[in-house]
């Protein structure tokens, strides 16, 4: 899944699974506010395989292991540094587009995290506190100089905190997180929708990606079990969208108007794309698994 680089398929017309799909790439900060995403989430060993923590089918914790195990946090930001916060406490692509522009890898035994931008290293240091100090000061003076920034105008919000233990995926958009999950041919539909073939899916950060599927199909799913090889979901809730998808993750500019167009081309009362899963137990997932919708 998206914290392993894993993502999967679904039912075809013929009643057969589709198989599960590997993202188009890994490793880099996203438009989220945690590491190594986009304001960071975190970097994985074994890109062909993801572990999911438990759930149920009421809800529960949905945590794939990796993502979102670290975030920069704002000074202000009243939370402790183990505990959930709203994205809007943390660099996110949501204000600060250009968070996309950075790249990291992340060493999970030696706790070594290292950032580059347009190739070049940026820091690379440890997660003790000296380390956390000096990756904070980088990366706030990288945002600083951004046109659009978190911080531009909220001396209050310095300096940044690195939270998280590099290890227990916490960060999500909702304290028990989701699996998230989308349709490849949703992002196809809505790249013809913009006049852009090539759209990037890694602007949705989901864990999860779908071959085989008609464009929003993925939208029917909601109160229904998917089977993702041996593991089973519950399919809890749209995923709304915010303004990161607006950012390229190339460039870090905010060049496509995802939002109306989901909205007024394809008629949705809120901009929607991709689907939140609670697992109903603890479980791991492959790049091409088959993924049933069992009703």
């Amino acid at each position: 899944m998206r914290a392993s680089t894993h993502r999967p398929g679904q039912r075809r017309s013929n009643g057969r699974g589709t198989r599960a799909r590997p993202p188009a790439a890994a490793g880099r900060l996203w438009p989220a506010p945690w590491i190594p995403r986009s304001a960071p989430h975190a970097a994985r060993e074994d890109r062909r395989r993801g572990r999911c923590c438990g759930g149920s089918r009421s809800g529960g914790r949905a945590h794939p292991q990796g993502d979102r195990v670290l975030g920069f946090r704002f000074a202000n930001t009243p939370e402790p540094d183990e505990a959930w916060s709203r994205k809007h406490g943390m660099l996110a692509l949501v204000h600060t587009p250009g968070l996309a522009r950075l790249r990291l890898s992340y060493d999970e035994a030696t706790q070594r995290l290292a950032i580059s931008l347009d190739g070049e290293l940026l820091i690379e240091d440890g997660l003790d506190a000296a380390g956390r100090g000096r990756i904070c000061g980088a990366v706030a003076n990288f945002v600083k100089d951004l046109p659009e920034s978190g911080l531009k105008g909220h001396p209050e919000r310095l300096p940044l905190r690195l939270v998280g233990d590099g290890r227990t995926s916490r960060y999500q958009d909702r304290p028990d997180g989701y699996v998230t999950i989308h349709g490849r041919a949703s992002v196809r539909a809505l790249g013809k929708a913009l006049d852009d073939p090539n759209l990037s899916e890694l602007r949705f950060r989901s864990n999860v990606a779908v071959d085989g599927l008609e464009p929003f199909e993925e939208q029917g799913w909601i109160g229904k079990t998917v089977r993702v090889g041996s593991m089973r979901f519950r399919v809890h809730t749209s995923i709304g969208r915010c303004l990161a998808p607006h950012a390229n993750p190339e460039t870090g500019q905010r060049d496509r108007p995802i939002l109306t167009t989901l909205t007024h081309a394809f008629g949705q009362e809120k901009p929607t794309l991709a689907v939140g899963l609670v697992p109903e137990g603890a479980g791991d997932i492959h790049i091409s698994d088959e993924v049933v919708l069992e009703g």
